[in-house]
């Protein structure tokens, strides 16, 4: 479904006390108040004046107030879940812990809101909310990359595809993290009123009407804060400089002088994610690094990424990235033609938060050095590759932002 055909089928279903035009914000205690202002302003203020068609917003508390917000201030809004049952479009800009559950009572409304035709739109943190009540089961879906891997594994029927700055589903969007929300809400109403209004509504507040890209090249080059040597900062370090190398997780546990138990149980405690499912997803993300940038054939890659054979790789790759090796340089190469004259970018390593500075130079002499040069470091730990949670629909899509098939 395309995302002009997507607004008139929800049109259609919503229910007759619903207004289209009636946008409901739904905010939290500690979430943050970037996220949170968003949807406020590009809903809430009336600029009429230069082309952009009016919205009523209304703003949500959906939980007891006062609410606390960044840097300690109390917000106090205006409405409660009651008024979400007049909206055509539901908007959760953030939610403030991904490892809290969201209330019951708001997780119905919005069951209640989508079950009537609203629009529901989670921005950001958000996406966990949605995915909390059901609403992202079956469905494609973003959110901020350092968060996706979580998203993924807490909610594995969620489709999510941490290359996008956001995902239009029809009646249910997502976006990326932070200013990824400007770029869903222009979307939005663009979808409802036209290039024009957007494009209006963009020259109001100084942002391209559309951000070419997606979340990739600040995966790529964003390194967290260091918080210190982890113990197992070392072993880490030692994976990332040797993934051309044969090794399971039994050796990584042997070199952090553990059990395999203990080691599993302590790496998943930092990371949310299992051992041997972090370090195929290094393999992978190498793969896909060579596939993009040299001409090793299938058979090649699999030896310089560590695989025990080619079989091995395209069986994690398809699982993956919902492709075969051959079927990714392809549409990468559609995507990317040689022809262009720009260099291929410069992409530093990413390593773990946890990880300290011996880890982090190993990464850096890897991602330089390493086995494959012209290829990027894997990840931060526990964090994903660009298309490591990628739905399996094995097409390329535009970059920025998906539609509905």
């Amino acid at each position: 479904m395309s995302q002009d055909s997507a607004a008139p089928e929800a049109a259609r279903k919503l229910s007759g006390r619903r207004r289209r035009e009636v946008v409901a914000v739904l905010l939290f205690s500690g979430g943050p108040i970037f996220e949170s202002s968003i949807p406020l302003s590009v809903f809430g203020i009336d600029r009429q004046d230069a082309g952009v068609p009016r919205y009523r917003l209304l703003v949500c508390g959906g939980e007891e107030g006062p609410l606390r917000t960044t840097g300690g201030l109390e917000l106090t809004a205006p409405y409660g879940l009651e008024a979400i049952g007049r909206a055509g479009t539901v908007v959760v800009p953030a939610w403030r812990s991904i490892t809290s559950p969201p209330p019951p009572e708001a997780l119905d409304a919005l069951r209640r809101a989508h079950e009537e035709g609203a629009r529901i739109v989670g921005l950001c943190t958000g996406a966990f909310v949605l995915a909390a009540a059901g609403l992202l089961d079956g469905r494609p879906a973003t959110t901020h990359w350092m968060y996706a891997p979580t998203l993924a594994k807490r909610y594995p029927s969620v489709h999510v595809d941490p290359r996008e700055l956001f995902v239009d589903d029809g009646d249910v969007l997502t976006s990326a993290g932070t200013a990824a929300g400007i770029d869903l809400c222009l979307h939005i109403v663009r979808t409802d009123h036209g290039t024009e209004a957007a494009g209006a509504l963009a020259r109001r507040l100084v942002v391209p009407p559309r951000r070419s890209g997606g979340q990739e090249r600040y995966l790529d080059r964003s390194l967290p804060e260091e918080i210190g040597s982890d113990p197992l900062a070392e072993v880490v370090s030692w994976a990332l400089e040797h993934l051309h190398e044969q090794f399971d997780v039994e050796t990584l546990a042997a070199r952090a002088y553990m059990s395999r138990r203990t080691f599993d149980r302590r790496f998943r405690s930092l990371t949310g994610s299992a051992p041997l499912q972090w370090l195929i997803t290094q393999r992978v993300l190498q793969a896909q690094r060579l596939l993009e940038t040299s001409d090793y054939s299938v058979d090649e890659v699999a030896g310089r990424c560590g695989f025990r054979s080619p079989v091995a790789l395209r069986g994690h790759f398809r699982r993956q990235l919902g492709s075969s090796p051959a079927a990714y340089r392809a549409a990468y190469r559609v995507r990317r033609p040689q022809s262009e004259s720009a260099p291929p970018p410069v992409v530093e390593a990413v390593v773990p938060a946890q990880a300290g500075p011996q880890a982090r130079r190993a990464a850096a002499a890897a991602g330089a050095t390493g086995p494959a040069a012209t290829s990027a470091a894997p990840p931060e730990l526990g964090k994903p590759p660009p298309d490591a949670y990628a739905s399996g629909h094995g097409r390329p899509s535009l970059p920025g932002q998906r539609s509905a098939p």
